[in-house]
């Protein structure tokens, strides 16, 4: 599955977009566990948010394949 990134995200990941290769079902903790042992700088981010077509999901929020997966990260402003 692709995973895009925005803001600091894609600086973590190197890119806009990330492909995580898995054979089983994936639901958002557990794509969030791998994207953080793969990419140890997501844990100092504050919090960031999983979207799943284009919804903020919740940790059991099963992922299909085909579903459209970003990382949105904690965003300031003034």
């Amino acid at each position: 599955m692709r995973v895009l990134a925005f803001g600091i995200a894609k600086e973590i990941f190197g890119g806009a977009s990330v492909e995580v290769l898995e054979n089983t079902t994936l639901s958002v903790a557990g794509l969030q566990a791998i994207l953080e042992e793969r990419y140890p700088r997501l844990k100092q981010l504050s919090s960031f948010m999983i979207a799943v077509n284009g919804e903020y999901s919740q940790p059991g929020t099963i992922i299909h394949k085909g579903d459209e997966v970003a990382i949105i990260p904690p965003v300031s402003g003034g």
